[in-house]
């Protein structure tokens, strides 16, 4: 019973890592402002005495030339000319918030992703959140019947059940995840060409955020082909092991071990078995009745019959 003790419960600890850290790094990215980077194009401020740096100088005028020139009639002049009078400043985008560099502070400017991606396209951006949310609570779903596979080890059957429904919800997260990470990429290049004046990028590419989504959705992945691979490989190598011609012997194995292999067994009896008939079935519980009451007479036909059961039962 090696198999039921070593390799499957290897290959579990494994599925569970993998849907842990798919799990870690779909939560980072949703919550992370990181999916996208870039410039934006803006004008520079006019300079003054509180911004003396990335601003548009502009040359003031003398105190003898003012007291003569009201200051309607003052005539502004600015030597920048083609991108010099431009600033290029920071920006960071995720699912909820598009977050700028602010020209007059060190603070970031931040505003909500989903006003200003264009009114079209805010139902698949809304359709996004709604896939990654889901995604994530397939995952937790998945990790939670990992671990309890992993802590109830009584009862074999049940174990693979468990892996069975594990292995299931994690290909059903991964495809709603991979469906939920195009779709923001496809509102995302829409609002690059149709979002306000004010944000449109001047030069764009992904961040870590995007990039850990998608490494999530690989693990994710893996998590299930393994999960899948443990319940197969334990099914076929229980058939195997019966084609060879299993012996047998479960007297030093568990009760539950037992029920386990016969339940399997009971999938692969050899073709050339012989099947008795009913009447053979009743007159084999006839004789036996009949031995154990003339050894213990004074039991009733119930008790005889709850103890055969009982003996066959696992």
């Amino acid at each position: 019973m090696e198999l039921l003790k070593g390799l499957p419960l290897r290959r579990t600890f494994l599925a569970v890592i993998l849907n842990l850290l798919a799990l870690t790094l779909s939560t980072t990215a949703l919550l992370g402002s990181y999916w996208c980077t870039g410039t934006q194009k803006v004008p520079k401020p006019l300079c003054g005495k509180s911004k003396a740096s990335q601003c548009v100088g502009v040359p003031m005028p003398s105190d003898e030339d003012t007291s003569n020139v009201s200051s309607e009639d003052t005539v502004h002049y600015s030597w920048e000319t083609g991108d010099d009078r431009f600033a290029f400043r920071y920006f960071h985008t995720g699912m909820w918030l598009s977050c700028e560099e602010s020209m007059e502070g060190p603070e970031e400017k931040c505003r909500s992703f989903i006003e200003l991606s264009p009114p079209a396209e805010r139902g698949i951006l809304w359709l996004s959140l709604g896939s990654e949310m889901l995604y994530i609570s397939l995952l937790l779903i998945s990790f939670i019947l990992l671990m309890v596979e992993i802590l109830h080890t009584g009862n074999p059957v049940c174990g693979m059940k468990l892996n069975a429904f594990a292995a299931v919800s994690s290909v059903l997260s991964g495809l709603l995840g991979m469906v939920a990470h195009m779709m923001y990429t496809q509102v995302f290049q829409a609002t690059v060409n149709l979002g306000p004046e004010d944000w449109r990028p001047h030069t764009w590419d992904y961040g870590w955020a995007f990039y850990m989504a998608w490494a999530s959705f690989t693990c994710c992945m893996a998590s299930a082909v393994t999960t899948l691979n443990t319940y197969t490989k334990t099914i076929l190598e229980f058939k195997r092991n019966h084609i060879k011609g299993y012996d047998g012997t479960l007297k030093d194995h568990p009760q539950h071990h037992q029920c386990f292999i016969q339940q399997i067994s009971s999938y692969y009896e050899p073709k050339g078995k012989v099947f008795h008939s009913v009447s053979e079935g009743v007159d084999f519980y006839t004789d036996l009745q009949q031995k154990i009451l003339q050894r213990e007479p004074e039991l009733d036909l119930d008790e005889v019959l709850g103890q055969t059961i009982g003996e066959d039962r696992c």
